[in-house]
């Protein structure tokens, strides 16, 4: 699900339901991630276990030594030398992304399940802007759940942000405009992509200070999927 919207490049592992939990929440701990969890509650450690499990996954895959996955400043993954990546984790579904820093600047990605947010959230993360598109986007669609996937996008923008530049990056600091979605199958399925215009001062990559970050989302299996690409320039 993850995989499908992002580049080549990246390497994505994902765990649906208890299948993927059966298969990746056996995994052991690093002692140090171990430590950060020892009082947590069965499912604070189940999420916490599968999705570095997953992340493990696909350090192997880019042919580097698994390694602890350790929170490092405002709770951002802390990546082998040489890669970047992010990681995603909600009710059925954990996933992570890497990639070689080579290959990409950076990456975030983000799940929620496919359901309205909870009554007040809306008005604290969106734009009147914002507010105003997902108004005529659920008039075109109103399956899509047009508030969550809002929300998912700002997440994964953050997630690709903060690496950038170590910075906190508010809600209200980014515009992202969605686009309306497309039907893809008899799952009832859609697809589209989104722009999310900084507000603040971008990030410099590649020599030049960026305006904006692109992603792309999907829905899918009742669940949200956002993902954001930052290139080198």
């Amino acid at each position: 699900m993850i995989e499908e919207l992002l580049p080549e490049s990246v390497v994505a592992v994902e765990a649906f339901g208890e299948e993927g939990v059966r298969e990746f929440g056996n995994a052991p701990l690093y002692p140090q991630e171990e430590a950060l969890v020892a009082r947590a509650v069965a499912k604070r450690r189940r999420e916490f276990t599968v999705v570095r499990s997953c992340a493990r996954r696909a350090m192997e895959k880019l042919g580097v030594p698994a390694q602890p996955v350790l929170p490092g400043e405002r709770g951002a993954p802390q990546w082998p030398d040489g890669l970047t990546g992010s990681m995603t984790h909600c009710e059925g579904y954990c996933a992570a992304a890497l990639v070689r820093a080579a290959d990409l600047a950076s990456l975030g990605i983000d799940a929620e399940p496919h359901e309205p947010l909870p009554e007040g959230v809306l008005s604290a993360v969106a734009l009147p802007a914002e507010v105003e598109r997902l108004g005529r986007l659920a008039a075109e669609r109103p399956e899509v759940h047009w508030d969550r996937l809002l929300f998912s996008a700002k997440e994964s923008v953050y997630k690709a942000w903060f690496p950038l530049t170590r910075k906190w990056l508010d809600f209200s600091e980014a515009d992202i405009d969605l686009t309306s979605a497309t039907a893809t199958g008899p799952a009832g399925g859609s697809d589209g992509v989104f722009r999310a215009r900084l507000l603040v001062p971008g990030p410099v990559v590649g020599g030049h200070r960026l305006g904006h970050f692109d992603g792309r989302w999907s829905v899918r299996r009742g669940l949200v999927a956002t993902a954001v690409t930052v290139h080198h320039g």
